[in-house]
Parts: C-alpha cells; structure tokens; sequence
C-alpha cells in the first residue's frame, strides 16, 4: 500500500487501522479465488472498496442497530464494522458460499458482527430484523427494488444508507415515484470522505415514513381531491 493511501486509512480506522489491513488481506488472499471480487479490484482494494464503504460511518447514530443487505464480499458492513465498533450489526446475504466467507472473516478479524443467511424481503428475516435504525447496502439492487426490499425492515423514521455512484441523482429522479410507494421520504443524495477520496463516496439517504406523518399525508391527499 502507497504510503499516502496508509496515512488516509489510518485517518478513517484510527486504532483499528489493524484490523482493516488484516481484512484487506484476506480479500487480496482469497477475494478473487472465492468469487468475491475480480481480479482488476485487487489493485485498488483500499480506495474503491476499504475506504469508500468505511467513510459512510459519519452517517449512522452512535449505537445504531444496522443491518448491511446483500452483504457479499463484506462491504460495506466489515469496515463499517471496524471503523464503527459501537454499531449493532447485522450482515445479511443469501448466498450459503458467501456467508461461511463473512462467518470466517469476523472470526478472523474478532468482530462482534451476526452473520445472517437470507434475503431482506423473506418473511423470517422480516420478523427478526424489523425495526432497525439503518439499512445499508451496496451494488445491490435499483433503488426501486432496494426502497421495496429494506425500509420495511426499518423503524418509522430509521434511515436507508444506498452506497450508489455518480449517476444517482438519475437514479432518484428515475424512481422517485416508486421510493415515495415504499413509503420513503426526504430521499436526497449526498457524499461522504471527502477529505480522504477522490471522488467522494456517494450515497442515497431514504428515510422511513414515520406513523404520524404518513396520516397526515394521507389526510392532505383526500383534501385535495
């Protein structure tokens, strides 16, 4: 790693910073062989993929309940994970293959982390993971799709956290409409770690209707027919 990348990293993971080579590691060692990132992704590990999930900790209430859907290779819960060890966190993945991955890896890296088989739209996983503060996710779904599968899994008033790229502006004006269905409000976007990447990390913020003001919505749509 380029000396300048480290002291960026150090920055983001403070005295994890460890922990964080130890996943970068694993990912460099395994990552490719397992299907878990491509071979061009090795190279730029700690930039693209360390560093642009772990900025996004700047967004999530201390001792939030999270949970990161569609986690995968780990991103963005592991060094979410690391950089935010106060976070109640859940990774979800559907994939048995990619499970055992991120079962070894926080046992690898001691992280107090649930590693959860399913898919956020199942009824099971419904049951147990209602109610959180946060949703993250990234390289998922469209966030027509993502705003249908995970605010339901949200507290009214909780917070979807969609790790998206340059063209999401796009992305929410295209489905807007279908954000507003699922019951997300003051949907916008903004970006995270600039002073540690170039670009920044973008990201699409949808919160949960709460109760009361979805009646009151509710109230002022049939005023107004």
């Amino acid at each position: 790693m380029a000396e300048e990348v480290e002291d960026r990293a150090k920055r983001v993971f403070g005295d994890r910073y460890e922990k964080a080579v130890a996943f970068a590691d694993l990912l460099t060692e395994h990552g490719v062989e397992r299907g878990l990132i491509g071979p061009r992704e090795v190279d730029r590990l700690w930039e693209r993929h360390l560093l642009n999930s772990a900025v996004i900790a700047e967004l999530f209430p201390e001792g939030s309940r999270v949970v990161d859907v569609g986690s995968g290779a780990g991103l963005p819960g592991i060094p979410l994970a690391i950089a935010r060890p106060d976070l109640d966190l859940t990774l979800l993945e559907p994939m048995a293959r990619r499970v055992a991955w991120l079962t070894e890896c926080v046992g690898v890296l001691g992280l107090d982390v649930t590693v959860l088989r399913g898919r956020a739209e199942e009824g099971p996983v419904l049951d147990r993971l209602a109610g959180c503060d946060v949703v993250t996710a990234r390289a998922v779904a469209p966030l027509d799709r993502l705003t249908r599968w995970c605010l339901p899994l949200l507290r009214p008033g909780g917070r979807l956290v969609a790790l998206k790229g340059e063209s999401a502006e796009e992305e929410l004006a295209r489905d807007a409409e279908a954000v507003r269905r699922a019951g997300g409000v003051r949907a916008r976007v903004t970006t995270c770690g600039g002073e540690v990447l170039e670009p920044p990390t973008t990201v699409v913020l949808v919160e949960r209707e709460d109760q009361a003001s979805g009646r009151d919505g509710a109230r002022r749509r049939r005023k107004d027919r």
